[in-house]
This record gives C-alpha cells, sequence and structure tokens, in this order.
C-alpha cells in the first residue's frame, strides 16, 4: 500500500464531475529531472574538478604512499555522495509526481514528504512554453492569468527556473514533450476561443529558453 492508494483516480483527489475527462496523464522521467532540476551533471563536473585540483596538489608534493592521495578519495567521495543523494531526491520525486490534463483543468499531484494538488484551470493558462532536451523529453511552463500567485518553493521543482517573483508551474520534464504540448494547446484553446496557437520554439540545453506554444 501507498500513500495514493486512496486516491479515486490516480493524480486526482475526488472524482471528475460528468462533463469532465481526462485527456492525457504522465509524470517526468526521474533522469533527465536529475539533470536538468537538480543539476546532476554541474555537480559531478565540480568534485571532478576539485579531486583533479586535489591530485595535483599530491602530485606536487611527491607521493610517496598511498595515504598522501586520501585528499583525492575524500573529495571523490564526497562527490559520488552527493550525486547519488540528488539522484535520490529526483528519483522520489518524479515517482511522487502525476500530471493529468484534462479538458477543464491541469493538475499536479506532487511532493515527497507531503503530497497535495494543485488544480490550475485551463481558462486561467494565458500561455504554454516548450524547451525540448535532445532525447525528446522537455519542459512545459504554464503562465496563468491571476492576481494569486503560486509559491514558488510550494511548487519547486515543478516551477520554471528563475521565475521567483512571478511563479510558474512548469511540467517538468516529461517524455514526448512535443504531443504533450500539442495536447495542453488544444486543450488551452477550447476554453479560450479567440485564442491563437503558434508554432512552439525548442532547445536542446540543460538550462532551456521556452518557446511559445499558446497565446491566449
Amino acid at each position: 500500500m501507498t500513500e495514493h492508494d486512496h486516491e479515486p483516480i490516480p493524480g486526482l483527489p475526488g472524482l471528475l464531475p460528468l462533463d469532465e475527462r481526462i485527456l492525457w496523464q504522465g509524470a517526468p522521467d526521474w533522469r533527465v529531472l536529475a539533470q536538468t532540476a537538480y543539476h546532476t551533471r554541474i555537480v559531478t563536473g565540480y568534485f571532478v574538478l576539485l579531486a583533479g585540483w586535489s591530485l595535483g596538489a599530491a602530485l606536487a608534493r611527491g607521493v610517496d604512499a598511498i595515504g598522501d592521495l586520501s585528499g583525492v578519495g575524500l573529495t571523490a567521495g564526497f562527490g559520488a555522495i552527493a550525486v547519488g543523494l540528488l539522484n535520490l531526491l529526483a528519483w522520489g520525486a518524479a515517482r511522487t509526481t502525476l500530471y493529468t490534463l484534462t479538458n477543464r483543468r491541469i493538475v499536479f499531484r506532487i511532493g515527497i514528504a507531503f503530497s497535495k494538488c494543485i488544480n490550475l484551470p485551463l481558462r486561467r493558462i494565458t500561455s504554454v512554453g516548450l524547451a525540448v532536451q535532445a532525447d525528446g523529453s522537455g519542459d512545459l511552463p504554464l503562465a496563468l492569468e491571476s492576481e494569486r500567485k503560486l509559491g514558488f518553493l510550494a511548487l519547486w521543482p515543478h516551477a520554471r527556473p528563475w521565475r521567483v517573483a512571478t511563479p510558474e508551474p512548469m511540467l517538468r520534464a516529461v517524455p514526448d514533450a512535443r504531443h504533450v504540448a500539442a495536447l495542453v494547446a488544444r486543450a488551452c484553446l477550447s476554453v479560450h476561443p479567440q485564442g491563437t496557437v503558434a508554432q512552439p520554439a525548442s532547445v536542446s540545453t540543460a538550462e532551456p529558453a521556452f518557446g511559445q506554444a499558446v497565446a491566449a
């Protein structure tokens, strides 16, 4: 039994109204989440540089016994622990996350220690961004039209980076991101009859820029 077994529908806090239906459900790829949200590559590179610096210093002093390389070993050990913990956090975040798109809203079920559901009515979404990684996974930040803002820390890592003052919820590290973006765009436009659809731009970077997918 898990903490989510009580959900009447996986990822949702209750049963759907008769006029609402699920269009898509998905979760982050934990490996991509580890790289893009928890920056495991950057952390790994940092400790590799530290270990290299420590090795260079040890060689400069002279290595007469294995103990002279203890600094290198400690640095490598701490690096392995740090990257391992970050990967564990990413795995936990992905395992406890479920994104649900219906014809009325997007629901974020998130939280490792404390699970919560965040409902985003499609009529409040003014634009949907898209950034695609090399493997086809990607991020979809959602700009909201509302005076009531969601807290950045309450959303993270499901929030667009660096948008602290005006946080944007983000479907993060979802597989087949272009397909998901098209589904979200069509769903948003169904409740924004006057909206227009722009061709989404995409990039392949660890900290992606975002092209506009929907402008309502």
